[in-house]
C-alpha cells in the first residue's frame, strides 16, 4: 500500500480534525501544515513541519495532496497554488464564494488531470445514506418536494467570530451550504430560484454582519420545488430535511437526532448516525446548548463531537481511498471534481442575486459567462 502524504492549509477547528483523522488513517501521513494562526499545536501533535507560507507547502516535493481548511473566502489562492504544483486537493466547503472563482479552481486543476474533491461532508452521514437508498429503492415514490430549515436565535458575542463576517464567510447561504447541496443531489440543478430576508435582529459590534433571516424558493424541471430557511434570528430553532414523494416521505431531522419514513401504513425509523450512542450524544449536545447547534461553531481548541468526528472519518476515508487508487461510484464523482459544489455555488449566487435585486432569477444568468466563454 502506497503512503499518500498530505499537506494542510489552515489547521483551526475543522483542519486540525481533519489532520487527526488523517494522521490515524494506514498508509496516510501529515508532513507539513501552513496556518498564521494555530499551525504550532497541530505540528507538535503531529509530528509534522510547519510552513511558512500556502507556497512553500505546496511547493514540497513529498506531498501528493493537499487539505484545504483556510476561511471560506481564502479557498482560491491555495487550491491554484496545488493545483499549479500537481497535488491533489480536498477543499473544505463552500469551495468558493462565487461561481467564478469555482469555474477557475475546476479549470486548473481538471486541467492537470487532479482530483478536487469538496468536503460536502453531510454526503457522509449515515441517516443521508439511508434516505438516499430509500428514494432510490422507490419507497416514496417520485420525488414532488423538499423543505429544509436550518436555524436558531445567536446572542450577543464577547467576539466575533469570521464565520459571521459576510466577506470571509459567505453568511448562513454559502456557509451552511450543506443542505441546498443534498436537495439539488436529489432534485438536480435548480432553474429558478428566489429569495427574501436580511439582517433583521443582530445589529451592532458583538454581531457579524450576515444576514440572520434568509427565506428561500427553489424551483426544479417537471413541476418540482422546494423551500429553505437558514438563520440566526429565530427563537424556536430547527435543523431537518423534509422529502416529500408521491407515495410516502422522509424527515432527516438534525435536531432531534431520527431518520423518519412515513407511509400511509404506518413510520419506520433510522439512526441518524453510526450508533444509537452517537444519536444520544448529538440530541445531549443540542439539548445543553444556550444557541441552537445549527448555527454554533467549533472553536480552534475544540475538538469535533462524536457525531461529527464519526462523519469526517467517513470522509476522510474515502478521499484517502480514492488518493490510494480506489475506484470512485458515479454517485460521487461530482463530489470529486468540484462540479457539484459548483452547481450548488451557481444556485446560491442567483438567490444572492434574488435578494439583490428583489425578484426571482434563472440560474441560467449566473452560468452565462461560462457558457459566452466556452
Amino acid at each position: 500500500m502506497k503512503t499518500i502524504k498530505y499537506g494542510i492549509v489552515g489547521t483551526g477547528y475543522f483542519g486540525a480534525g481533519l489532520g487527526r483523522l488523517l494522521h490515524a488513517q494506514e498508509g496516510a501521513e501529515v508532513v507539513a501544515v501552513y496556518d498564521p494562526a494555530h499551525a504550532g499545536p497541530i505540528a507538535e501533535e503531529l509530528g509534522c513541519d510547519m510552513e511558512a507560507s500556502v507556497e512553500s507547502l505546496c511547493q514540497r516535493a513529498d506531498i501528493d495532496a493537499v487539505i484545504v481548511a483556510s476561511p471560506n473566502g481564502y479557498h482560491k489562492h491555495p487550491v491554484l497554488c496545488a493545483a499549479e504544483h500537481g497535488k491533489h486537493v480536498f477543499c473544505e466547503k463552500p469551495i468558493a464564494l462565487n461561481y467564478d472563482d469555482c469555474n477557475e479552481m475546476i479549470a486548473r486543476t481538471k486541467e492537470k488531470g487532479l482530483i478536487f474533491m469538496a468536503g460536502h461532508v453531510m454526503n457522509f452521514m449515515d441517516g443521508v445514506r439511508t434516505a438516499k437508498k430509500l428514494i432510490n429503492d422507490g419507497r416514496i415514490g417520485e420525488l414532488l418536494y423538499c423543505h429544509a430549515e436550518r436555524n436558531g436565535w445567536e446572542e450577543p458575542q464577547q467576539e466575533v467570530s469570521w464565520k459571521k463576517l459576510r466577506h470571509i464567510s459567505g453568511g448562513h447561504l454559502y456557509h451552511h451550504i450543506h443542505e441546498l447541496d443534498f436537495i439539488q443531489f436529489l432534485m438536480g440543478p435548480a432553474e429558478r430560484v428566489s429569495m427574501m430576508g436580511g439582517n433583521v435582529a443582530h445589529q451592532g459590534e458583538q454581531f457579524g454582519d450576515e444576514d440572520d433571516m434568509l427565506f428561500i424558493s427553489l424551483e426544479f424541471a417537471n413541476n418540482r420545488f422546494a423551500t429553505l430557511q437558514y438563520g440566526s434570528a429565530f427563537r424556536w430553532s430547527e435543523h431537518y430535511v423534509k422529502i416529500q414523494g408521491t407515495k410516502g416521505a422522509i424527515l432527516i431531522d438534525m435536531q432531534d437526532v431520527k431518520v423518519v419514513l412515513k407511509m400511509p401504513g404506518g413510520e419506520e425509523r433510522f439512526l441518524l448516525h453510526e450508533s444509537k450512542e452517537v444519536d444520544e450524544d448529538r440530541t445531549r449536545i443540542y439539548k445543553g446548548l444556550e444557541m441552537d447547534g445549527a448555527i454554533m461553531y467549533g472553536k480552534p481548541s475544540a475538538t469535533p463531537p462524536k457525531w461529527l468526528h464519526g462523519i469526517m472519518k467517513k470522509e476522510m476515508t474515502y478521499f484517502h481511498g480514492i488518493m490510494q487508487g480506489v475506484e470512485a461510484e458515479d454517485e460521487f464523482k461530482p463530489l470529486l471534481d468540484g462540479t457539484a459544489a459548483r452547481a450548488a455555488i451557481a444556485t446560491a449566487d442567483a438567490l444572492t442575486k434574488s435578494l439583490q435585486e428583489d425578484r426571482k432569477v434563472s440560474v441560467k444568468e449566473i452560468m452565462e459567462k461560462d457558457i459566452v466563454a466556452k
